[in-house]
């Protein structure tokens, strides 16, 4: 039976060192761990923060659906997906993901299904806002994440 993710969409950051540690408290299985922590860039400077905006409700379980389609497909010990909402400066936490299972193929692939699927189907919107004061654009989705998504078809 496949675990059951765990998925959170919080204002708060998050410690990536901690939510890996709670996949592997008191676990001799785990063999493989892999976190990736998605960052917001200054966009060369120009960036003061990005403000990111979700569905309630509706992020929550278009994540966990993505998270428990990666948890049936490869064997994963532990998952966790978090995802920031709110105003967020350059340098600061957005996205978190982590896979735990006994190879690092599994954990690394699972990590990847989630963050790939996440860019493209999860409910989120982000507002770009200038340090010139400028309120930027709604930062449009990208074709290379749709073409990341789709090698897992």
């Amino acid at each position: 039976m496949a675990v059951e993710p765990t998925v959170r969409i919080q204002r708060r950051d998050f410690d990536a060192a901690a939510e890996s540690a709670r996949l592997t408290a008191g676990r001799s299985d785990v063999g493989a761990v892999v976190t990736f922590t998605g960052l917001c860039r200054d966009e060369a400077g120009t960036l003061a923060a990005l403000e990111l905006e979700h569905y309630p409700g509706m992020a929550e379980a278009e994540i966990g659906r993505i998270a428990r389609q990666a948890a049936e497909r490869w064997p994963v010990s532990g998952l966790t997906a978090i995802h920031r909402f709110g105003r967020i400066e350059p340098g600061k936490n957005i996205v978190l993901v982590v896979a735990a299972s006994a190879h690092r193929e599994a954990a690394f692939a699972a990590a990847s299904f989630v963050m790939d699927y996440l860019k493209t189907r999860a409910p989120f919107w982000k507002k770009e806002h200038r340090r010139d004061g400028s309120s930027g654009d709604w930062v449009e989705a990208k074709a290379a994440d749709d073409a990341a998504a789709s090698r897992w078809k």
